[in-house]
């Protein structure tokens, strides 16, 4: 058996169109942290879960790993630049941008398609990352087309 190229595997996972989202906690010392991910998926109806996963070289790894509460912002296909913000590094990622305070300690975007406010349920290891299942403790829909990802790209979906 040949050994697995990490960048061949990356590329073909690419080949999975997904979402883009923002998740946001605030690090042990109180402040908003926030980072692009596009590793999320729903989990549960009953109880309501959903999971995401982080690398444990982020920048934000320690934060995260940490927090007892999180959000998921799913960004609409007007919210490329947003995307970039938050995948962006060494910017306060908060100073100008628009948020508010929720159900729990995480800051919330005020632009979203849809939004999760969450619990830590279980935290898994995943190989070079940490999967967390949160528990949804609020939500809501805006019903936005979607920005996706795909192939390295963001794409707009054609109805």
């Amino acid at each position: 058996m040949n050994p697995i190229d990490p960048l061949q595997l990356r590329n073909a996972f690419g080949s999975f169109i997904t979402g883009v989202t923002v998740v946001t906690c605030r690090d042990a010392s109180g402040k908003a942290v926030g980072m692009t991910a596009n590793s999320f998926s729903s989990v549960s109806l009953d109880p309501p879960l959903l999971l995401w996963s982080i690398a444990k070289t982020a920048t934000n790894f320690e934060a995260f790993n940490a927090a007892e509460h999180f959000a998921i912002h799913i960004l609409h296909s007007d919210q490329e630049q947003a995307s970039r913000h938050f995948a962006a590094k060494n910017v306060d990622k908060f100073a100008d941008y628009p948020h508010e305070a929720g159900v729990t300690d995480a800051p919330l975007l005020t632009d979203y398609s849809a939004r999760f406010e969450c619990e830590i349920e279980h935290r898994y290891p995943g190989g070079d990352h940490i999967i967390l299942v949160g528990r949804i403790l609020a939500f809501d829909d805006r019903t936005k087309e979607p920005l996706v990802f795909f192939k390295g790209q963001y794409k707009q979906l054609v109805s």
